[in-house]
């Protein structure tokens, strides 16, 4: 299952680059995550907040990098909460420069596992949402600024 949002932002690639390829970043943009934890450029933990107040822990692993142009990262789910309804998360970020602005295209891959096989619409509605919620945070950071010049 794919769920994938594109938009075009005010902000040169490299800018928009350093928000979206930083961890420790995450928190100003990807909906759930109150903070990241044992960030290097390669690994990360995030801590979210579900619906009900409870923190979870992810951990993600950067599996392919071109500066300024794609990011493609893994959610790790051995062992935990999220292994009985996935078997596969990924996330890809592609970033095309557009003169001064850039295209960013945000793409989650998800291949449900157990009871979740049976739940397609609850799962989609769901990785619909994180998307949404994710390209319109990043569109908010670069939004023009009224009075600025």
């Amino acid at each position: 299952m794919n769920v994938r949002r594109s938009t075009t932002l005010q902000a040169p690639a490299p800018e928009v680059w350093d928000l979206v390829s930083d961890p420790w970043r995450l928190p100003l943009w990807w909906p759930g995550v109150a903070r990241v934890e044992e960030a290097t450029a390669q690994a990360w933990t995030t801590v979210l907040t579900s619906g009900g107040g409870r923190s979870v822990r992810a951990d993600y692993t950067r599996v392919e990098e071109e500066p300024s142009r794609r990011l493609v990262w893994v959610q790790e789910l051995d062992e935990t909460p999220f292994e009985r309804i996935l078997a596969e998360s990924t996330t890809e970020i592609v970033l095309a420069p557009l003169g001064e602005d850039t295209r960013l295209e945000l793409t989650l891959r998800q291949r449900p596992r157990g009871w979740a096989r049976f739940a397609p619409f609850q799962l989609r509605a769901a990785a619909r949402r994180q998307v949404e919620g994710a390209v319109e945070a990043v569109e908010a950071i670069f939004a023009p600024r009224e009075g600025a010049t």
